[in-house]
């Protein structure tokens, strides 16, 4: 298999031979991890079950995990789901990876279609599954949202992703019922990926299974959705996240997980578990990011998104843009091309506004300064 450089090694690359100025402590707003504690009564679980250590987990996920995601879930979206409409994952990486494998196994020239730019995982997955790639690309023509093209009616799996990574892009409810009906009329797979739906900034997002109910598909044929605490939680270290849906899907899937390996350790699953129950938490991370929305409107003058803690900026020529910046600010950023496929995300850079106010506020600062000149020379200019 030949997988494509991941992003990170990528930037690893472009900076091989840069040497940032010293006076500036070094800085990355590169990757998605939140920077912010993990709320302390998720640590405390987690520490009072740590003798739970000497037991083997079910690939099936406790009960009690699942019923903690089955209550965030009617909680958060008014979803009432049965026990085998779910199941939860160690994460969602490996689950993005390997259900598309399960998934496209059996079929002849299977076709997979996923937003381009993208989480990279989605192309690894294709390409693990032998399977014929249909790029959605998000432009500033249209919205950054993905189109539905003639394309479709080949696809067997469409991934969506909505909040979106990197572009912060939020799809409209009517549109996601549009893609359940052209998931039915198809007959494709249809799966959002909606980690980043609860860092809403105004107001709540629906999920697209409530798309589904409203498009006439209560019972979510053709239609899942998976979600992770790592973000709303700030808690990637758990590993915990799901899938939801179409219980005939799932049903098979877990089968094939039974295999993989994948089962979430006990101590990780009860800390998990009081992480998916509780919603009040999540708004203070909401703040957090509603801060750092404010600070990059007052210091580079760039309007926040509805969701995400994700800014995708367009800057002219990202790779000198990186590279400058790094070298005279000892800030890292993302180029958008290296999320991207066939010049889409050529232009702009991913900032992951994660971080307390103070070395945001100091991240932020360098970067106006570092625009400021960038934009002034050559470099900046198409």
């Amino acid at each position: 298999m030949q997988f494509e450089t991941y992003p990170f090694e990528k930037l690893t690359q472009l900076l091989a031979n840069v040497e940032p100025d010293p006076r500036y402590a070094p800085m990355s707003l590169t990757i998605g991890e939140p920077q912010f504690e993990t709320p302390e009564f998720i640590r405390q679980e987690l520490c009072a079950s740590a003798e739970l250590l000497n037991k083997y987990p079910k690939t099936a996920g406790e009960e009690s995990l699942k019923r903690s995601m089955l209550s965030y879930l009617q909680q958060r979206f008014g979803l009432e789901l049965a026990m085998d409409q779910l199941i939860p994952s160690f994460g969602t990486r490996e689950l993005l990876f390997n259900f598309p494998q399960f998934w496209l196994h059996d079929r002849e020239d299977p076709v997979m279609a996923f937003p381009n730019p993208f989480y990279q995982i989605y192309e690894g997955a294709a390409i693990a599954s032998r399977a014929g790639i249909v790029h959605l690309n998000l432009t500033p023509e249209n919205g950054f949202q993905p189109p539905m093209n003639e394309e479709l009616d080949r696809c067997d799996l469409v991934i969506l992703n909505t909040p979106n990574n990197p572009t912060a892009s939020v799809m409209p409810f009517e549109t996601m019922q549009e893609w359940v009906r052209l998931a039915l009329k198809h007959d494709f797979l249809l799966l959002n990926d909606e980690c980043y739906i609860d860092l809403w900034l105004e107001e709540p997002l629906p999920s697209l299974l409530e798309a589904s109910v409203a498009a006439g598909n209560p019972e979510f044929r053709n239609v899942l959705v998976i979600n992770s605490v790592s973000k709303r939680s700030s808690a990637p270290g758990l590993r915990s996240g799901f899938v939801a849906g179409d219980r005939e899907v799932l049903r098979e899937y877990l089968r094939y997980r039974t295999y993989v390996g994948c089962a979430s350790p006990l101590p990780l699953q009860k800390a998990a578990a009081v992480a998916w129950e509780d919603q009040e938490h999540v708004e203070g991370f909401r703040k957090k990011y509603r801060r750092n929305f404010r600070l990059a409107e007052e210091i580079l003058g760039l309007k926040a998104p509805k969701a995400t803690f994700y800014i995708w900026m367009e800057v002219g020529e990202e790779l000198a843009f990186t590279r400058e910046l790094y070298r005279r600010y000892n800030l890292k950023v993302l180029p958008g091309s290296f999320l991207g496929r066939e010049g889409i995300g050529r232009g702009y850079v991913r900032l992951a506004l994660v971080y307390e106010e103070e070395p945001m506020r100091d991240a932020l600062e360098r970067l106006a300064d570092f625009r400021r000149e960038f934009e002034s020379n050559e470099h900046g200019k198409e």
